[in-house]
């Protein structure tokens, strides 16, 4: 079925008139151009049927790219459309071609003959015309064969007298072989050109409204004329696909190019000469805008060529403006291009856009477009394409660089950098799929290929992963090389401060490692900044300026920080050193963590939350899971030393939930002792067993963390009645420490809670024997967390009343003033109990209450169902004997005083209360002197409990 013609009417009326003249024995031409797929053949097929229907003589032809050079195909094709009504003139005719065909063996013999019997057939044909009017119609006869055109142009001077019609359809370009035959033709004075433009959009809508409401149809055009840009062959194209997607619903949104609109862009190119497809390939792969100076060097035309191929691209609107006119486009050049020609053009592409300037990610995605290894040029270009996308946040883009980067460099040093750069960023979202990445790192750590700058970390990414016992003996063997070549006179393939420093590192995290190289190194006598071990002759420190010494200052903080005496401070300030030095990146996170968690062992909690919040909030955007999830967890073990269970907990299970649990390593100890010992303590004891169920890596239990589970399994037994394997599990833990030498209760209080088993087995004597142990070892200033909990089980394990109270009214002091909130809500109801003995119940009642009121805001149920069983709001066993808290003597205090004493009544410490409000420590102390006097109470144990009721003043 014809396609009805949309603003080809004038056109068509214009080559009726001409038939009209020819009908009247007034020969004419008519020569219709435009742009590709601009209609011409359209109009010429409607035009014939409007010959035939007046009786005209039709005799069509069309030329053909891959009939260009057949002598007399066009010819041939217009005989044979005149043989059924006069055979006598094809049979002439036709006879006359094969003699020349036949007496001729060179194209310029045949030629030459051609045009000596061309004058013969053209009369034969205008005798037809005597009698009834002809048409010649001749659709893309800028594709015709020499003798062909020379024949019509022939025909041409003959017809101006003849009942003929010539109507011919060419491109707007034209070779220079097709220059002389058009320019011929427009020299007769009977010829008239027709040049047909694309479709305005008062054009586009009338096509759609061929299929669509007429609302509709003008509310679709401009953005259909906008993504065809008035090619009829694509507004049609894009019609069917908006007709297959929506069947007879109207469309409200723009039509959506698909399956016809991709095959009519193809359509285009391969109707136009060979140079458009190529250079469209080209423009579709540099993505954008583009010069023909670039182009010819990408699609190797040179750049004439290359230029009219653009401006016919633009005249079929195909491109605007240099690019693509629709995205759909460029997609469905780039699919129909053959594998190996994209890989060509992309990887022109790409050495082009170097050689220019061009950025590494937009050289990158080229090198990866071509799906080939690179050459060595582009190594270091895809290197910084890697560093860019992860700036970038496009983890997968620099995952695939590192890929082809590793892929394409031969074996050696630079492979094993780029190996370990790439297991780093793999490491970053899933270190278990880092897994084979970090085998192959192994052996490059072996042979010694690794440079200095990655040697520690790949220790730290193997540690890790369970493999701290491999990469120890790698070091060592190392070393052991490096001294061998010293021997002979030679360099050393790495820095001894580099070496020494993932001695360092491995022994800190599992330090059984230390064993190792104290086995090994016997010799060694000089210390790395207070590490157990030691380092070559003539090496005292590592300078803070050495490759990776973040790992080498993490690791002296959390060494400081878990030391017997008085280190707290000297831990905290080297542990801010490298909080405020380094910033959050792969190669830092690790050394970062540990940073964080020495200033947690240190006691200083609020310090450790505001620095853990700030390095969240730096990879909250970032697609970095890892990150977040090693950060999360720091945030959950400080939450659960505060005291904050469901928080602990929940923080606990997000960082789990970032990666898989097999990605965790040996640190999976971590999530799953928090959520085990603040399940415990909110009384969910199922939840906790279930936890300890999870199979675990052996290797975790040679590692800080595994001191972690241990504690948390034993807590799980003791809370659970299986108080022989809590034992076991403490001491179990004790020994570690011991013989690792980290032996601090800040780390894990071991003897506080064996103390507690014994107290639970009925063993008084072991109890006091630990609880004194533990004692003697708390010299001079202490963190308040270990105070508090000692002073708690002095008072478990103690003599008479009177003692007791002495230990239970210290602990609640140490633990107000900074400690977990847990411990202070059991000190309370302690001390409340002990009031009780001596009689004074309305002591006893208000600090019981309080003791529920601090219980419940951590989330510890079992306490509070222990000081008031049956209670959900506090306010039983206060009934008769309730202490009298007159409201006259709260309303004195200001709206900050208030916010002040309500978190101080709740049992948080000066400086929580300080970080909570947004305010200094000395403020809230000051406040706390006002209150104080204001409310007639001398300490902060003595706070009306009715404080804790109270709702939070707005800081508006």
């Amino acid at each position: 079925m014809a396609v009805r013609l949309v603003e080809r009417e004038n056109q068509l009326e214009t080559l009726k008139e001409l038939l009209g003249s020819a009908m009247r024995g007034r020969g004419r031409i008519a020569v219709i151009s435009g742009p590709v797929a601009g209609g011409k053949t359209s109009l010429l097929e409607t035009f014939t049927e409007e010959a035939i229907s007046a009786d005209a003589l039709v005799l069509e032809a069309a030329g053909s790219r891959a009939e260009r050079y057949l002598p007399f195909g066009i010819l041939r094709r217009i005989l044979d459309s005149a043989a059924p009504l006069s055979p006598e003139v094809h049979a002439y005719a036709t006879e006359l071609l094969d003699q020349v065909s036949a007496g001729t063996t060179d194209a310029e013999g045949a030629v030459e003959a051609g045009m000596r019997v061309l004058p013969h057939v053209a009369t034969a044909l205008l005798r037809i015309a005597r009698d009834r009017t002809v048409v010649i119609a001749v659709d893309d006869v800028h594709h015709g064969d020499e003798l062909s055109l020379a024949f019509l142009l022939c025909l041409a001077r003959r017809v101006r007298q003849a009942g003929v019609l010539i109507v011919l359809t060419e491109a707007v370009r034209l070779r220079s072989a097709q220059l002389a035959f058009h320019a011929e033709l427009q020299r007769q004075p009977n010829c008239t050109s027709l040049r047909l433009p694309l479709l305005t959009t008062a054009g586009t809508a009338r096509i759609l409204a061929e299929h669509f409401s007429p609302s509709t149809a003008q509310r679709l055009s401009a953005e259909c004329q906008e993504t065809t840009g008035g090619n009829p062959l694509l507004v049609r194209a894009l019609v069917d696909d908006g007709l297959t997607a929506l069947g007879d619903s109207e469309p409200f949104q723009r039509l959506a190019p698909a399956e016809s609109f991709e095959r009519a862009v193809l359509d285009c190119l391969h109707r136009g000469d060979p140079e458009l497809l190529t250079v469209a390939r080209g423009v579709a792969v540099l993505g954008g805008a583009c010069s023909a100076v670039q182009l010819n060097r990408i699609v190797d035309l040179h750049v004439k060529p290359t230029e009219q191929a653009l401006q016919d691209l633009s005249r079929c609107a195909v491109l605007h403006n240099g690019a693509f006119r629709e995205p759909a486009a460029r997609t469905a050049v780039l699919e129909a291009t053959p594998p190996a020609a994209l890989s060509a053009l992309h990887l022109r592409a790409a050495r082009l856009l170097h050689q220019e300037g061009a950025t590494a990610l937009d050289v990158a995605r080229h090198l990866l477009a071509a799906r080939k290894n690179v050459e060595d040029w582009a190594i270091p270009v895809l290197q910084e394409a890697v560093e860019y996308a992860l700036v970038e946040d496009e983890h997968e883009l620099a995952l695939r660089c590192g890929e082809l980067a590793v892929a394409s460099c031969a074996e050696g040093p630079r492979h094993a950098a780029l190996k370990s750069r790439l297991a780093s960023i793999v490491w970053r979202s899933s270190p278990a799929a880092a897994e084979g990445h970090l085998r192959q790192l192994s052996r490059e750590l072996a042979a010694g290929r690794l440079a200095d700058r990655d040697l520690v970390q790949a220790v730290s990414l193997l540690a890790w992963m369970g493999e701290a016992q491999g990469a120890g003996e790698a070091v060592l063997e190392l070393q052991r090389t490096d001294r061998e070549a010293e021997a002979a006179g030679r360099a050393p393939a790495y820095d001894p401060s580099t070496l020494a420093a993932a001695q360092s590192w491995l022994s800190m995290v599992s330090p059984p490692a230390r064993d190792l190289f104290d086995a090994v190194e016997p010799r060694r006598t000089t210390t790395l900044s207070g590490m157990p071990g030691a380092l070559p002759a003539g090496i005292e420190a590592v300078p803070y300026d050495m490759p990776d010494n973040a790992y080498v200052q993490a690791a002296e903080a959390v060494r400081t920080a878990l030391r017997a005496g008085t280190q707290a401070d000297a831990a905290v300030a080297k542990a801010t050193r490298v909080l405020q030095r380094y910033h959050l990146s792969d190669r830092t996170l690790q050394p970062l963590v540990f940073a964080l968690l020495a200033v947690v062992y240190a006691g200083r909690l609020d310090l450790a939350f505001a620095w853990c919040e700030r390095l969240l909030g730096e990879c909250s955007a970032r697609n970095a899971p890892t990150w977040q999830a090693a950060l999360g967890v720091v945030r959950a073990e400080i939450l659960l030393r505060q005291g904050d269970l469901p928080g602990a907990a929940a923080q606990a299970r997000h960082a789990m939930s970032r990666i898989s649990v097999q990605s965790w390593g040996v640190g999976i100890a971590w999530p799953l002792a928090i959520l085990v010992e603040s399940e415990i303590q909110m009384g969910h004891h199922e939840e906790a067993m279930s936890l300890l169920e999870q199979p675990v890596p052996e290797a975790m239990f040679d590692t800080l963390a595994g001191l972690h589970y241990l504690r948390a399994r034993g807590r799980c037994h003791l809370a659970t009645g299986r108080y022989h394997a809590a034992v076991r599990d403490f001491l179990n833990c004790g020994e570690l420490m011991q013989a690792w030498g980290v032996d601090a209760a800040e780390l894990v209080p071991w003897r506080l809670d064996a103390a507690e088993a014994w107290l639970a087995l009925g063993n008084l004597a072991r109890a006091k024997e630990y609880t004194e142990q533990q004692k003697q070892r708390e010299t001079g200033p202490v963190g308040s967390r270990t105070r508090g909990f000692l002073l708690l089980t002095l008072a478990h394990t103690g003599g008479d009343l009177t003692f007791r109270l002495k230990r239970l009214i210290e602990a609640v002091e140490t633990l107000e003033e900074g400690g977990n909130r847990v411990q202070l809500a059991v000190a309370l109801g302690e001390l409340g109990r002990g009031y009780r003995a001596l009689g004074d119940f309305n002591r006893a009642r208000m600090l019981v209450r309080k003791a529920w009121h601090v219980a419940k805001s951590c989330g510890a149920e079992p306490l509070c169902q222990q000081f008031m069983p049956g209670q959900v709001d506090g306010e039983a066993g206060t009934q008769g004997g309730r202490e009298t808290e007159p409201l006259s003597e709260v309303e004195v205090l200001s709206e900050a005083e208030a916010r002040v004493a309500l978190l101080a009544a709740r049992g948080h410490t000066n400086r929580e209360i300080a970080t909570k409000l947004y305010v200094t420590v000395s403020t809230v102390e000051q406040h706390l002197t006002r209150i104080y006097r204001k409310l007639k109470v001398k300490r902060r144990r003595d706070l009306p409990a009715r404080l804790s009721d109270m709702s939070l003043p707005s800081t508006a």
